[in-house]
């Protein structure tokens, strides 16, 4: 079974399910036994093999802002697929291009681009108190994004995989370079589900971190917060869970799948410092998403 990228984690359960790292393990005597092969009943042949595409919506509940305490609800698309072995890969509101056809067997190398729009404090604020230092504008981040994986870790189908994306803003919104390194590892649980783990971070130069966690003297008038300058530097971790269930019990097969996701981040740093989160919110940041999708 080929292995792929696993950073596509979002609304694509069976594309999920072969493509991503997660948080199941099988016993040792499991792990020995089908080392030589695919288990009983198991085609070394998917609907992933060469071309294919997946589509999926959901619905996704996080917080209003970086740091804020309120929560919103919001639509959460995805296209993900691989088209003459270039892959196209999901990422938190955005996505990443993977140039490098993955190997059948052994490790794999990802390098290619990543993109992402940052909406931060651009719409959607529920904290009368942070409306009124003004909203932003919307960041497009765009760089370079690295990566291997590693099939087979505890059994025939898991893979452990770490990846890092540079991205600059281009839009002119913070004008910064952010730096996300992440990893992740992913197992099977059955026939029709999947599991996969992933922990993060997420670092970012002065004139990011001046944007979104500095207040200056203008906001702090309009808004009696602190006055606050904010340097860079690390100002995230997390972990995301996940699990996917393949809707007629078949992973290999496409169709459709559902996917639950649930995940922790805590702000570090200056991103915890700054009155927008100290003073208004919090550095506790939480997300939940449900969605369904459709893989061929």
């Amino acid at each position: 079974m080929r292995q792929r990228n696993p950073i596509a984690v979002a609304f694509v359960g069976a594309s999920i399910i072969l493509a991503a790292p997660a948080a199941a393990q099988e016993t040792a005597e499991d792990v020995t036994s089908e080392r030589r092969g695919p288990p009983e009943g198991m085609s070394t042949e998917t609907v992933f093999d060469g071309d294919w595409a997946s589509i999926g919506i959901g619905v996704a509940y996080s917080p209003s802002y970086d740091g804020s305490d309120d929560y919103v609800l919001s639509p959460a698309p995805l296209i993900q697929g691989s088209v003459g072995g270039i892959d196209i890969n999901a990422r938190p509101a955005g996505l990443a291009v993977d140039f490098i056809g993955d190997s059948a067997t052994g490790a794999s190398f990802d390098a290619g681009l990543a993109f992402r729009i940052r909406s931060n404090r651009a719409s959607r604020i529920k904290d009368d108190v942070v409306k009124l230092a003004g909203e932003l504008d919307t960041a497009i981040e765009v760089g370079p994004t690295v990566g291997a994986s590693i099939p087979r870790v505890l059994n025939p189908f898991d893979s452990l995989s770490a990846a890092v994306d540079v991205r600059w803003d281009v839009a002119g919104a913070h004008g910064g370079m952010v730096v996300d390194p992440s990893i992740t590892y992913f197992t099977p649980l059955s026939r029709g589900m999947a599991a996969s783990l992933s922990l993060s971070a997420e670092y970012a130069t002065d004139d990011y971190a001046d944007y979104y966690f500095s207040v200056d003297a203008q906001q702090s008038a309009d808004s009696g917060l602190a006055e606050y300058q904010a340097d860079g530097g690390f100002n995230k971790v997390g972990a995301n869970l996940l699990f996917a269930v393949d809707l007629d019990g078949d992973i290999t097969n496409g169709g459709f799948a559902a996917v639950l996701i649930g995940g922790y981040s805590r702000l570090i740093g200056d991103a915890k410092r700054t009155p927008y989160t100290s003073e208004r919110g919090s550095a506790d940041q939480l997300f939940s998403a449900f969605g369904i999708g459709y893989a061929f």
